[in-house]
Order: C-alpha cells, then structure tokens, then sequence
C-alpha cells in the first residue's frame, strides 16, 4: 500500500486511457501533465500518461493547431532523440470568475497560464439585485475591453460563485423581504449569461474557494482536503480524490452549517461563531461601527473584543474540523478568508490549541495550516474550474474498465 502522503491528489486525472471512445479523456489527461508538469517532453507525457508516443504525439500537434499549448527550445545533449518541451500558451483560452460575496463583488479574469490578468472588487452592506447584476454587466465588458479580439474569442466562459443560501440569509444583514424575495425569484445563471453574452456556470463560493486552495498547494497535495474560508460567514469545501465534495445540489460541504457549542457549551453553528458576522456583533456592542470592507479596520484598536472572538471562533472551527475529520478521513484543513494575515495567524494558533484540548479518539488530528490565496479565492476557484472541467478534468467512470 503506497503512503497516503506520497500521493498528489490530482494524479489520477493525469492518467491516460488507451483504448477507443476516450479521446477527450486522454487529451485531457495530456494538458493535465502540461499544466501540472511545464517543459514536459512528448516522451515525459507519453510514459507518465500511459498513452502511446504516437497517440501523444497526435494530440500535441492537435493541441498546438488550437493554441492550447507551445513548443520550448529543443533539449539537445540527452541520451536518446532531442527532448521539445511543452508548456500551456497562456493566451490558449480565458475564464471568469465572479464571486457575488455577502459584503463584497469580486470579478476576475483568468488566463490559461495560471494567473489571474485582472480584478475589480466593490464592497456592499449586502447585494441587491437592482445593483449587483449590472455592476456584473459593466465591469465583465471592461474587462473583455482591455483583451485583444484574439484572446477575447477563447473566453470560454463565467464561473458564478455565490453562497447557497443567498436569498434566504439576507435578514441578518439587514434586507428587507422584497430584497430577500428578490433574489430567490432571480435565476443568476440566466441573468448573467443574458446580460453578458458568456456561458455562465453557478458554482457555491465555499466550494469555489476550496478549488483554488487545493490548486495552490505543492505538490503532492493532500489526498483529502478541507478549508474553511472565514467572511461574513464562514464558507467551506472538501477535495477528495481530486475531486469537489459538491453534492446533488451543489451545496455538500457546506461546513460554516456545522453544530458546534460555544465556550458555554450552548449549541450553534459555526457561521455564528467563528464570522466576520459573529465579530461585527462583537463590535458593535462594545461601541465600535466597523465599515463593510475588513481590510480598513483598524485592528490593533479593537483588539479586547478580537482577541475574545479569536478564542471563541478557535474553539468552534476545532469542533468543525474534528466533525470533517469523522466524516471525510482529511490529512489537511485550512485556514483563509477576508481577515488580515497576522489576524489569521493566531486564529489558526486557537484552533490548534483547542484541537490538542480536544479528547483523543481514532485516527489523530489532521494538519491545520494557513490558506494561500487569500480573500480572493472564491472568485479565483470560480474562475479555475470553467477551464479545469473544459479542459482538464474527464468523468470518472472512465477509469471503471
């Protein structure tokens, strides 16, 4: 049995299928290694794949045709025939990502190459749908604008992250009905398609985020994977097997949604305890009226009500992850969201000191770490999975033979 630790979780979907009626799947195992492996040979990709030479070697030069990928300086000097590396052209194709946040609207373009290109963010009290889908119309023309008629056709579409219950939580934000109402009669997807002219794909901003942390990590990453994205609420996803734990819906993993007890042993969730929502309470009961954008709070001022909050956001994100831990066999949990680094830091210390307080059961702790990407990640992952599943992940039941 190989050690769990030793095995990168996207290294199944790197694997080729050599037999007929899975061409797709193979040309996308051969961009995965691309991606995954950049200066890769077509005898690299070849044995790595388990594909043919001459199966690699015709879906590089299809690849080449359509842009996707470009040829290196050819390696002279090896044992054998001179090496062409391969690497993805960045310019190969474009996505989308919009994140309709609770306090935020964050709309990002993303390149093939792996990077984001460009960004607009704009804080809300809360969104409203008068206001939230033509700021989405504007700000994705502008973005298109700054392309060149080239790049702009291999945009292959948007990748729409929200919370899964946006309708229905608003209340606590301050909306009234008819907002509420609003967005529940409100068909995202189509509006923004519509209004944009884009193929449009609603993927849960926990999950969404999840994606791009599981992304950012070195290989090989963890075979089983959480992250708990501290906002407004607190947005969660599990990654296993390379895989988004999404659920029929689309809302599986939904771990803010967690019953937890708070350091009075009454019960909660931890979207009410472990929030920039939870906080924001805090704070305004001791006085304090923080703006909507958490980076323009002034931090060190408040710091008796957030040091308080810290111990009680650690206890309860110390339960979340245990109850992860029972249901999901994860190696990894992570820590990110809208919170300042330093701040971040010693939540994670707080989770960490309540975990080791916890009663030892079972299989251990899992390893609990900083996230990577920051307050961006649910736009960002939006953004990566319009190209992942186009380009680069395949249907399972593939591998079933």
């Amino acid at each position: 049995m190989r050690n769990p630790s030793n095995i990168d979780a996207f290294e199944p979907i790197a694997r080729g299928v050599a037999q007929a009626g899975v061409r797709i799947a193979n040309e996308r195992a051969v961009l995965t290694l691309i991606a995954g492996l950049p200066g890769s040979s077509n005898a690299d990709i070849a044995r790595r794949s388990g594909l043919g030479p001459q199966t690699t070697a015709r879906i590089l030069a299809d690849f080449e045709a359509r842009g996707l990928v470009e040829r290196g300086q050819v390696l002279r000097g090896r044992r054998g025939q001179p090496a062409t590396p391969y690497r993805l052209n960045p310019d190969g194709a474009f996505s989308i990502g919009v994140e309709i946040g609770w306090s935020h609207l964050e709309i990002l373009l993303f390149s093939m190459g792996g990077r984001p290109v460009a960004a607009i963010r704009r804080s809300h009290d809360f969104p409203a749908v008068e206001r939230v889908f033509p700021q989405i119309a504007a700000e994705v023309g502008t973005l298109l604008a700054g392309l060149r008629p080239d790049q702009r056709a291999r945009v292959v579409g948007i990748g729409l992250a929200t919370p899964g219950t946006l309708g229905r939580t608003l209340d606590r934000l301050g909306a009234t009905p008819a907002q509420m109402r609003a967005w529940t009669e409100t068909d995202m997807v189509a509006r923004v398609a519509a209004d944009t002219g884009l193929e449009t794909t609603w993927i849960n901003d926990g999950n969404a985020a999840c994606w791009s942390q599981i992304v950012a990590q070195p290989a090989p990453r963890p075979g089983a994977f959480a992250c708990f994205q501290i906002g407004t609420f607190v947005g969660g996803g599990v990654v296993s097997g390379g895989a988004l734990w999404e659920g029929p819906t689309g809302n599986a993993a939904d771990l803010g949604s967690i019953m937890v007890a708070d350091r009075a042993g009454r019960p909660s969730y931890a979207h009410l305890v472990a929030s920039l929502y939870a906080l924001r309470r805090r704070l305004a009961e001791a006085g304090f009226d923080p703006p909507p954008n958490p980076r323009h709070w002034p931090w060190p001022d408040w710091e008796p009500v957030v040091a308080g909050w810290i111990e009680e956001a650690g206890h309860a994100l110390a339960q979340a992850v245990m109850s992860v831990r029972a249901i999901m066999e994860i190696d990894l949990a992570l820590v990110d969201g809208e919170l300042p680094r330093d701040v971040l830091e010693r939540l994670l210390q707080a989770v960490r000191r309540h975990l080791a307080a916890l009663p030892p059961l079972g299989h251990g702790l899992p390893r609990i770490g900083l996230g990577r990407v920051g307050s961006s990640a649910a736009a960002l992952g939006a953004a990566q999975l319009v190209l992942f599943r186009r380009y680069f992940s395949r249907p399972w039941d593939l591998f079933a033979s």
